[in-house]
């Protein structure tokens, strides 16, 4: 099935209405064999977004949650008691992943564990022979993005990033509007996402909640430093650096991605970034307000490219989300999905230059606006993104958002993150596949 014919018969108004019948998976190879699932992390994210997906499309395509791993006993607990109710499941729980699968239980996980486990929670899964969703950012460092890379190339298994808009039928007509030659050269991109939410990535009821004896913290920090338990870098952790880079990782890495992929440029030439903790002062170490502008184009044409700039701010909702993608004629507003020649070089301009005008005519994107609430978990977006998870790891052809998308909106994330640390611009090394400080590499 071609993608685009994939995307339309799977963007729902609703999560219970499926267009599909179970026919059409008796063609496939091992469709007859029932799809073991586990959840390594119950998290907000999995609860919301996976879950109901997951239950629409389960029966019809012969999928089961059988097994739930995570380091939190409470999140054990109530993780088994939801899946079993939503699902009908019996699902099994572990401590660790070890024990997952070490059980033998599961042929595919869903991650959603804190943002630096991403990467190595990936390697495990697919070393244990495991196809894995794995939500964004894929990796905060630049070791760990290049491990989960390898391992995974190394590996037979089916690996979906949740960059879900890599599922959204107006993505898809962008991408071929672009790459058709019809837009024009892109001169700039704008990307904002801003919120007025003080409790976004707190949880301060469960941090006086939550003691060390709960859960097992040396195996949470798995590879960063060493250091004391702390609730809220446990429970908190987007606020964190080097558990998160907040903003770029979390907000930051959906939209970038769509650069990389309607361009096919792998990461940006050079990144520059200020920001700071202007309005929630709360103890937090990764920024409210940020402003990113990095340089894109051919990484052996210097003189050739086109500037991304990406806003963010916590303390103010107005502009909410934004992606528009500006040609000399006109422009591609992937917030209200219209292309239109806004801004382009009128007539008038072309020939007192003696130009030719190239304006856009007015054209309707077919999709559905991206949802940038906290808890997605009914945008259609999330629903495709999942369900060409599960088609693929039936199918075993390549997801939407496969293991190459993660580790270049990885390499826009850690470049970003270190500008904003260190205040130096930043480029990346293309022999060492390091992300450089002032020349130097940027570690944490």
């Amino acid at each position: 099935m071609e993608r685009r014919e994939f995307i339309q018969k799977t963007t729902f108004a609703s999560l219970g209405a499926l267009t599909f019948s179970a026919k059409s998976y008796a063609k496939i190879i091992g469709a007859n064999d029932r799809v073991r699932v586990g959840c390594v992390g119950f998290s907000d994210r999995h609860r919301a977004s996976h879950v109901g997906p997951f239950k629409a499309l389960q029966k019809e395509m012969n999928f089961e949650m059988t097994a739930l791993s995570d380091l939190w006993n409470r999140r054990r607990e109530e993780g088994k008691a939801f899946l079993d109710k939503q699902l009908g499941s019996d699902v099994k729980v572990f401590r660790n992943n070890e024990e997952l699968y070490d059980s033998k239980m599961v042929d595919a996980v869903f991650i959603s564990t804190a943002d630096f486990q991403h990467a190595l929670h990936t390697i495990e899964a697919v070393k244990a022979g495991c196809d894995t969703y794995t939500e964004k950012p894929l990796a905060e460092t630049m070791e760990d993005a290049r491990a989960v890379l390898k391992a995974v190339k190394n590996s037979k298994q089916i690996v979906q990033i949740g960059s879900q808009r890599r599922s959204g039928e107006n993505y898809f007509a962008a991408e071929d509007f672009i790459k058709s030659g019809k837009f024009g050269p892109i001169v700039m991109v704008e990307l904002m996402w801003n919120v007025n939410q003080p409790e976004r990535w707190r949880r301060p009821e469960l941090v006086k909640n939550l003691k060390e004896t709960d859960v097992d913290w040396k195996r949470y920090l798995m590879n960063r430093p060493y250091e004391a338990f702390d609730p809220r870098k446990y429970l908190e952790y987007r606020l964190f650096w080097p558990y998160s880079s907040g903003i770029p990782g979390q907000w930051m890495s959906h939209q970038i991605d769509t650069v990389h992929w309607f361009t096919g440029l792998p990461h940006p030439r050079s990144v520059v970034a200020n920001g700071g903790i202007y309005q929630w002062k709360d103890g937090r170490s990764n920024a409210d307000t940020l402003t990113v502008v990095f340089d894109y184009g051919p990484l052996d044409d210097p003189k050739s490219g086109f500037q991304v700039q990406f806003t963010s701010r916590f303390s103010n909702s107005a502009g909410e989300t934004k992606e528009l993608y500006y040609s000399n004629g006109g422009m591609i507003n992937l917030d209200t999905n219209e292309i239109s020649s806004t801004g382009g070089l009128t007539e008038g301009h072309a020939k007192t230059m003696g130009l030719k005008a190239n304006l856009l005519a007015p054209m309707k994107l077919e999709g559905q606006k991206v949802a940038s609430d906290a808890n997605t978990g009914g945008d259609p977006l999330t629903f495709s993104h999942i369900k060409n998870w599960m088609e693929c790891v039936r199918s075993r052809k390549q997801s939407h958002a496969p293991i190459e998308a993660g580790y270049s909106h990885s390499i826009a994330t850690i470049m970003s993150n270190a500008a904003y640390r260190t205040g130096l611009k930043v480029t990346f090394d293309e022999k060492t596949q390091e992300v450089l400080a002032g020349g130097k590499v940027f570690k944490y």
